[in-house]
């Protein structure tokens, strides 16, 4: 087993750390205070190639593999959750699922503009009644002939307000339950379509989630992704692979928040000599290294089985549900060793907190990642 990264993927992780540091460090408390949508720094997150890492180079991705996308996500997610959210999004669920299921006409369309930043995507499935359990979905997509007549509300969507494309996943034949589901491409601007209210979050406060609803939506046929029934299918397909993001993102939080406790530690005195040389500090800091470097392996496993054709439910799973909780209890350790300072907002580990516990809920909360990894060794 080979543990060196390529010259290509240890420029990606470069290319990420130095954007990052250099480009999302500066605004990123004033973001997270006032809720801002950081539409100056995702441009340019498009334009370096981070928004389609995984897309071919035919449709204006960057053709990169996945272990280089968790470099990349790592690093983004070390200072800017709300950035690196946005950016799995739409690469995760949007792209991939568009790359690996859409017509030619879809990816010609719609891909193109996704993979290079130019426009971003949102992906639907979550309900006021369907959240853990994906298969109760109350949205209804009606076969109308040459078109879907699509109604219902969308809860907890991120790109929510700024997405110009969404992938809805609805009920078609109730009688079929999930295999009577549908997955549609609609467009912001189509009749009947209306963003909601912006939620007002604990963390992630830079990435815009909205409640969406439909009346009356006329969706043309030619948006459906896959054969008439495959929604479910496709929806927990780009799940397992959007599952790998997300473990990339809680494994950057919690890099982030030992980083800066690392520095801090060095820096601050107590009875005379840096805390760093007090046992007890010595300690938390020993446990967040092992930690995340357990939590980078399992994400580095699951993108090598994504990347060599394997099953990767599993390992997605493993890898989301572990280093979400050693993003938890990094950061929470981060304030601990800041003391005070912790509590404050320019010391940033009181955000990487916040940003650390949403990974622990969204793209399938740690409970239902027990479920999938179960399912499989019990297979």
């Amino acid at each position: 087993m080979n543990f060196q990264l390529t010259e290509e993927q240890l420029a990606v992780q470069a290319a990420a750390r130095e954007f990052a540091q250099n480009e999302l460090w500066a605004g990123v408390i004033e973001r997270d205070e006032h809720q801002k949508f950081p539409a100056e720094q995702i441009k340019k997150m498009g334009e370096l190639g981070f928004m389609g890492m995984m897309v071919s180079p035919e449709y204006g991705g960057g053709g990169m593999d996945t272990v280089s996308y968790v470099l990349a996500m790592e690093e983004i997610s070390k200072v800017d959750a709300s950035c690196s959210v946005i950016m799995s999004v739409n690469n995760s669920l949007v792209c991939w699922g568009l790359e690996k299921y859409g017509t030619e006409e879809q990816k010609q369309k719609y891909l193109t503009k996704l993979a290079t930043g130019e426009i971003i995507g949102a992906f639907c499935l979550s309900e006021p009644e369907a959240g853990s359990d994906a298969t109760m979905q109350r949205t209804t997509a009606v076969d109308m002939g040459d078109h879907y007549l699509l109604n219902g509300t969308k809860n907890w969507i991120t790109n929510g307000s700024s997405a110009s494309v969404y992938l809805v996943i609805a009920q078609t034949n109730p009688e079929l339950k999930h295999r009577g589901i549908n997955a549609l491409i609609v467009e912001r601007d189509t009749p009947g379509f209306v963003v909601g209210t912006k939620e007002n979050k604990l963390g992630i406060r830079g990435s815009d989630t909205h409640s969406l609803m439909f009346t009356d939506v006329k969706v043309p046929k030619e948006n459906r992704i896959g054969e008439d029934g495959f929604g479910f299918k496709f929806a927990m397909q780009v799940l397992a692979g959007g599952r790998i993001g997300i473990a990339a993102q809680a494994l950057g939080i919690a890099s982030g928040a030992y980083e800066l406790a690392v520095k801090y530690s060095k820096e601050r005195k107590a009875f005379g000599v840096p805390i760093s040389q007090h046992q007890a500090i010595q300690f938390k800091l020993a446990d967040m290294a092992t930690n995340i470097d357990a939590a980078r392996l399992l994400c580095l496993q699951a993108a090598h089985d994504k990347d060599a054709h394997l099953d990767y439910a599993k390992s997605g799973a493993m890898a989301k549900l572990f280093a979400s909780k050693v993003a938890m209890d990094t950061a929470v350790e981060a304030v601990q060793v800041h003391g005070g300072y912790g509590f404050v907002k320019e010391f940033h580990v009181e955000r990487l907190m916040r940003d650390a516990k949403i990974t622990q809920i969204y793209e399938g909360t740690s409970e239902i990642q027990k479920i999938v990894i179960s399912r499989e060794i019990l297979k």
